[in-house]
Order: structure tokens, then C-alpha cells, then sequence
């Protein structure tokens, strides 16, 4: 009998140590949220989406893209940030969370979040729409130097945001005030671009990506970016360093969690989307579409971060956009 109740016991201990490591290995059972702070049509969402597509064959579970949009983007990084940090609930973080504390919008930073991976980089872009007069980034410039302040009006994100900032900061590099443009501020770049087709404003800061529909409908022209070299999908279009002006901003994008993801959720996900950025499929999207591919992963990511964080709290200092 005591033989008989050892073995029973060591039976129904392995029984229970075998569940609990299936347990452990069932990340995930259910489906995942995936958060983009931006609205639909947009980079961030496009990029996003084609994650959560290529992540849901691999997981066996659904990745289900939602849009939470408003507050300059401090909705949609909040609701990444205060989410149960069980890996149910990620979201797409962009250069804004670098941003919007310092102009006083939240106290959110990127130390409130688990950085995943880094996967994209893209530098601005000057647009302005296919019948604009100005051919060149130098003619547009002149145009608003020999113009009464307010003359124009531009668009691209909401207030305070980076295509703002780029604005700002090319503005303010060719020797003009930073609020020379008025901002009309937009819940991104897809928004900022119908109004400027539809005569509501005369230029749009974003990336050539988010542009590139349109420019390839005839209906947007891009006059410059803001890089230290041509993109390789845009050769046509010159740097603003080629026209004299050193002036360099480019938005990001990564993947994470709210601060505290569990260490075999973090071993999940972070091999499956290295292993995704590397792919055909996720190559294929973004180079037709012209987005700028990087690679960090969790440590990486964080580093980069860091230093975007204080670069970017500089600049807005410089140009008083900092509270």
C-alpha cells in the first residue's frame, strides 16, 4: 500500500509538473491585441498590419490591429503602456514617444514600455501638392521668406508632432521663424495628405512612404528629404543637405509591451519577429512601399530610445516647442 501511494504520488507529480510546463509553453491561447496610436490608411498602420499578418500563422492565434487614435498619439502609447503586461495586449511605438513628454502632453517615456524590436526608420519628406509652383525646395522656401508669415499652411500630424518638428526645424535652419507655416494639426500623415490634395493646406511633412500613392496618382509631388543621402526607392528626390540646409529628422517604429512582459513572452515574440523582418513577404511590403528597414532587438531598441529621446528633447528646446 505505502509503495502503492509513492508511486501514485510521483505519478500525479509528474502529471502536475507536465502541465505546468505545458502551462508555461501555451503563450499564447488566446488572441493578441496589437495597438497602433495612429490612424488607419497611415505608415504605422499599414506596417502594422502586415506584422500582425505574418504573426498570426506562427503564434496560431489571431493579432487583431486596433487603431486608438487622439491626444497627439498619447491615447493609443497609453493604452500600450497600461496594459496588463501579460503579452495579450502589444502595440507600435513610434518616434512621438520621445516627444510628447517634453512638451508636456504625459509623463509617458519610453521607460514605460518592454522594447521588443526596432524595424523601421524613415526620414521626412517636404509635399506639396502636383500643381504647387515650386519645383525645388529652394523656390518653396523663397516663397515663404518673401511671403507674410501664415501665407501657407502645412500638415502631417498633430501639433507638436515629429513632421511638425521637421517642419519647424527646417524652417528655423533656413533662417526662418519655426511657426513661419502655421501647423494644422491631423491624426497623421493619410489625413494631412487629403487635406492638402483637397486645398486645405499647402505642404505636408511625412515620409515618401506614406506620400507615395498619391505622388504615384499625380497628385503630390515631393520636393525633398530630410536625410544625409538619397533614399534607394526615391533617387529623384534630393536631400535638403544638397540644397544647403542641415537639417536631418526621420520617424521609427518598433514593437513593444507595457513595462514588466514576462521573460517567455519576450523569448516569443522577439525570435518570431526577427525571424518575420527577415522574410520575403515583410521585405517585399516594405521595399515597395519604400519604407526604410532596421533591426534591433530589446537591447538595441532601448539604447536607440534613449538617445532619440534626448536628441529629439534638444531640438525641441532649441525651438521652444519644451515645457
Amino acid at each position: 500500500m505505502l509503495r502503492r501511494t509513492i508511486l501514485l504520488g510521483c505519478a500525479a507529480a509528474a502529471v502536475l509538473a507536465l502541465g505546468m510546463q505545458r502551462a508555461e509553453a501555451a503563450y499564447p491561447d488566446r488572441p493578441i491585441t496589437l495597438i497602433v496610436p495612429w490612424g488607419a490608411g497611415g505608415g504605422t498602420d499599414a506596417t502594422a498590419r502586415i506584422l500582425a499578418s505574418l504573426m498570426e500563422p506562427a503564434l496560431g492565434q489571431p493579432v487583431n490591429v486596433v487603431n486608438r487614435t487622439g491626444g497627439s498619439g498619447v491615447v493609443g502609447h497609453s493604452a500600450i503602456a497600461t496594459a496588463e503586461p501579460d503579452g495579450y495586449t502589444l502595440g507600435i511605438v513610434t518616434v512621438e514617444i520621445g516627444m510628447m513628454h517634453w512638451s508636456g502632453l504625459t509623463d509617458l517615456t519610453y521607460q514605460d514600455y518592454t522594447p521588443l524590436v526596432l524595424y523601421n526608420e524613415d526620414p521626412s519628406g517636404v509635399q506639396v501638392g502636383i500643381d504647387a509652383p515650386w519645383s525645388t525646395i529652394d523656390e518653396l522656401l523663397a516663397y515663404v521668406k518673401d511671403n507674410p508669415a501664415g501665407t501657407l499652411k502645412a500638415s502631417g500630424t498633430g501639433q507638436g508632432g515629429i513632421w511638425h518638428l521637421a517642419l519647424a526645424g527646417m524652417l528655423k535652419t533656413a533662417g526662418m521663424e519655426p511657426d513661419r507655416v502655421p501647423w494644422v494639426p491631423s491624426e497623421g500623415a493619410a489625413p494631412g495628405l487629403q487635406d492638402l490634395v483637397a486645398g486645405g493646406v499647402d505642404v505636408v511633412t511625412c515620409s515618401i512612404p506614406e506620400a507615395q500613392s498619391l505622388i504615384d496618382a499625380g497628385r503630390v509631388k515631393s520636393l525633398a528629404i530630410m536625410a544625409s543621402a538619397r533614399a534607394d526607392n526615391f533617387p529623384d528626390v534630393p536631400t535638403l543637405e544638397e540644397e544647403g540646409i542641415d537639417w536631418r529628422l526621420g520617424a521609427w517604429r518598433g514593437v513593444a509591451g507595457p513595462k514588466g512582459l514576462p521573460e517567455e513572452v519576450v523569448n516569443t515574440l522577439v525570435p518570431l519577429l526577427e525571424q518575420i523582418h527577415a522574410s520575403d513577404d515583410f521585405r517585399n511590403f516594405m521595399t515597395d512601399r519604400g519604407y526604410g528597414m532596421v533591426f534591433e532587438g530589446p537591447e538595441g531598441f532601448e539604447a536607440f530610445m534613449a538617445e532619440s529621446n534626448e536628441s529629439l528633447g534638444s531640438v525641441m528646446k532649441e525651438l521652444g516647442m519644451a515645457k
